[in-house]
């Protein structure tokens, strides 16, 4: 009888205040929306991290005019370096072939671009890409070398930016977050005072604490639910339509965005939504409605 009487109240003060009730769900939704991005961006930086420093290479590009049996000493060399898993000799035919592949979107660029010019080189994939400055320094001033490139240099860049909007994401999050709280503890206090009279009562008729605070809390808890499971959609809209949908070219040198890493979202987001919208509810009541 009991939860039934709970229940009850909880739906008819969230209708009682339906505009303030739509406002806490929107909000909360946006800033949940931000803080699961930032998980996922958090994640996935991650993931493209660990996927790069696998398949990033050392390469050596060659002069134009190197010969035959110094290409051979220094394939040789680096075999035996001891940094290198395998070496890959790279034609000028090859690279131009690569460029080709690489650029297929620009067409002019590609054939502004002389076969001839492209120089010849040695893909090295590391055992440890954390000695490639090791194997730069003893080849990079060989007979024969033209320049010798870390690509996990020209990627740290990359990386730079990534974690620069994993930062900024969960800032805009946590402002989100903030605005969502004073919401929610505002929506209580007008909550309480709305129905201070009904309160009034059950507290002179000896209803315990909890039982008055239980209807506000749970009108907090029920919102900040209904906000995370919006943010939720909204993470797995942004998904389908944005990232494998219109923007999936932009994408497709990156590692896609599991499914299994958005769905275990939900919980988390529902359980911060549900945890922080109780603990402000009870706060809120607690120490500025005298109940």
């Amino acid at each position: 009888m009991r939860a039934k009487y709970v229940m009850s109240e909880v739906f008819l003060g969230l209708w009682r205040n339906i505009s303030m009730t739509v406002a806490m769900i929107i909000t909360m939704a946006v800033s949940l929306t931000m803080l699961g991005a930032g998980l996922l961006l958090y994640n996935q930086v991650d993931v493209i991290e660990e996927y790069y420093q696998t398949n990033l290479e050392v390469v050596v590009y060659l002069d134009r005019d190197i010969d035959q049996p110094t290409t051979d000493q220094l394939k040789a060399d680096l075999e035996a370096s001891g940094y290198a898993e395998q070496v890959v000799f790279e034609s000028k035919d090859k690279a131009y072939e690569r460029f080709k592949d690489t650029f297929e979107e620009s067409k002019d660029l590609v054939d502004s671009v002389d076969p001839e010019v492209l120089p010849a080189a040695f893909r090295i994939k590391m055992k440890n890409i954390d000695d490639a400055p090791k194997l730069i320094a003893d080849f990079q001033e060989r007979e024969g070398v033209y320049q010798v490139t870390n690509q996990r240099d020209i990627l740290q860049q990359v990386f730079d930016i990534l974690g620069g909007a994993q930062r900024l994401t969960l800032i805009v999050a946590l402002v989100q977050g903030i605005a969502a709280l004073m919401l929610v503890a505002n929506t209580i206090q007008v909550a309480a005072y709305s129905r201070r009279r009904e309160v009034a009562i059950m507290k002179l008729v000896g209803a315990p604490n909890w039982f008055v605070q239980a209807p506000f809390v749970l009108e907090a808890v029920f919102a900040g639910v209904i906000g995370a499971i919006f943010a939720f959609a909204t993470l797995i809209a942004a998904k389908f339509l944005v990232i494998d949908g219109q923007f999936k070219d932009l994408f497709s040198l990156m590692p896609p965005i599991s499914m299994q890493s958005i769905l275990m979202l939900l919980p988390i987001l529902t359980g911060i939504s549900a945890l922080i919208s109780a603990v402000t509810a009870w706060i809120t009541l607690r120490f500025n409605i005298k109940v």
